[in-house]
């Protein structure tokens, strides 16, 4: 019985798909980043948040915050890529239409979820305020920024979107490698931009503007809406959008 359990297991543990889904992430964001940092104008961005994060590594509270978040995203993605993601993932032949709509559907169910919890959680009352707080102190923040953050919060984000994956793969069957990267892409890579000086007046650049700008606008202080990650959908739907 305990073999028949044990084989049941496996057969759902596609571990070659998981391991393709973060080998590709990986490759992608790294050809990405050197070919979209040739141009002049992302160039001299990258090179404005290295000159701003380089001052305040240098200050003491940085070093111990953005070190704790590293090592808490590297557990938390080893652990999933590992023992999770395997069963959540497959490579067997999906169309493109098939592979899109379930990133949007991952995203917009993650981005709800973490409408709710930034707004009624980290930013409501008690202990969760405090260490949300911690990120606030950043009023205009730089690529650092993103990392600064109470690592507890940090498990939070994660646990999100990677939940989000789970429970939706539960429902819908597993998701196709492409899903699964572009998905880690633009979650992670969203979350990066927020938080960085960014003024590019050209398409398509100029969104990425937009972005960065309407969540410096939620720095500012603790009472300032755009709370959602991704979109600002839920900020139109519920009101929030500032």
């Amino acid at each position: 019985m305990e073999n028949e359990w044990l084989s049941s297991i496996l057969q759902h543990y596609n571990w070659l798909a998981s391991v393709l889904s973060i080998g590709v992430i990986i490759a992608v964001t790294t050809v990405g980043k050197w070919l979209l940092f040739r141009l002049p104008a992302l160039s001299e961005m990258r090179e404005i948040n290295r000159a701003s994060d380089k001052k305040k590594w240098k200050k003491e509270k940085y070093p111990p915050i953005v070190r704790a978040n590293q090592k808490v995203g590297l557990v938390c993605n080893v652990i999933f890529f590992i023992a999770i993601l395997p069963f959540c993932v497959t490579t067997a032949t999906a169309p493109l239409w098939e592979i899109l709509f379930n990133v949007v559907v991952i995203l917009m169910f993650y981005d709800f979820f973490y409408y709710v919890f930034h707004r009624f959680w980290f930013h409501g009352g008690g202990w969760m305020r405090t260490a949300h707080a911690l990120h606030h102190q950043a009023r205009n923040p730089t690529y650092i920024d993103a990392h600064y953050v109470h690592p507890v919060e940090t498990f939070v984000g994660l646990a999100l979107y990677m939940g989000s994956i789970v429970f939706l793969s539960a429902l819908l069957g597993p998701f196709h490698v492409g899903t699964i990267v572009l998905t880690f892409l633009i979650y992670f890579q969203v979350n990066q931009i927020n938080h960085t000086f960014c003024k590019l007046p050209n398409f398509p650049f100029n969104m990425a503007s937009w972005a960065a700008a309407k969540h410096h606008i939620h720095h500012e202080n603790m009472q300032r809406g755009n709370y959602a990650s991704i979109t600002s959908f839920y900020d139109k739907l519920f009101g929030t959008l500032d």
